[in-house]
C-alpha cells in the first residue's frame, strides 16, 4: 500500500470510531538470537490477525544485553490501526504492551451506548478467563470445584436480576 492508501483508510477507518495507536513492546531472554523472531511473530502473526486490526507495521531494535545480567532485551515500537476502541483494549489486554500512545483520533472520543456496552461485556469475559486461567494454576481440585460452583450461582443470579430489572422498566 502507498502512504496515500494507508493515510486514506486510516482516515476513514478514525472517521468511523477507529483508533490509531502507537504500541511499545519489549521482550527479554537469555538467548539474544530467539528475540527478533519472536517479536516479529507477535507482530505478524499475532497482534496482525487479532480481531478489529485493520493494519501494524512496526520497527524492532537490536537485541542489547541489560548489564551487570546475562539477559538481553528487544523493543519494539507499532504503529496499529483498530476498527474501534473494543478491538484496541482487546489487544492491549491479551498482548500487554509496555505502552499505548494514542495517534488518532486526537480530540474527544465518543462511544455509542451499544458499544459502550459490548465493551463492557467483553472486558468482563477478558477478567473472567483471565481469573479462571490463574485459579485452574493455583487452586486445588476442591477448591476449583467450589469457585465454580460459585460462579455458577452468580451467573444464575445475574441472570434473574437482568429479568427483575427487565420487567420492572417494562411495568410488568
Amino acid at each position: 500500500m502507498s502512504k496515500s492508501e494507508v493515510d486514506e483508510i486510516t482516515e476513514k477507518t478514525v472517521a468511523k470510531g477507529g483508533v490509531l495507536t502507537r504500541l511499545y513492546f519489549d521482550m527479554q531472554s537469555e538467548n539474544p538470537e530467539e528475540l527478533q523472531p519472536l517479536m516479529t511473530d507477535l507482530i505478524n502473526n499475532r497482534l496482525l490477525k487479532s480481531t478489529g486490526v485493520v493494519y501494524c507495521t512496526g520497527a524492532i531494535d537490536e537485541p542489547i544485553k541489560l548489564a551487570n545480567e546475562n539477559i538481553y532485551s528487544t523493543s519494539a515500537i507499532v504503529t496499529a490501526l483498530f476498527n474501534d476502541i473494543g478491538s484496541l483494549i482487546n489487544v492491549t489486554f491479551n498482548f500487554a504492551p509496555a505502552g499505548v500512545e494514542v495517534l488518532k483520533p486526537t480530540g474527544d472520543f465518543h462511544i455509542k451506548h451499544g458499544d459502550l456496552q459490548s465493551l463492557l461485556l467483553d472486558l468482563s469475559n477478558i477478567s473472567i478467563n483471565y481469573s479462571k486461567y490463574i485459579l485452574e494454576k493455583v487452586l486445588s481440585k476442591e477448591e476449583l470445584e467450589k469457585v465454580n460452583r460459585d460462579m455458577a450461582l452468580r451467573k444464575e443470579l445475574g441472570k434473574k436480576l437482568i429479568e427483575k430489572k427487565g420487567g420492572a422498566e417494562t411495568g410488568k
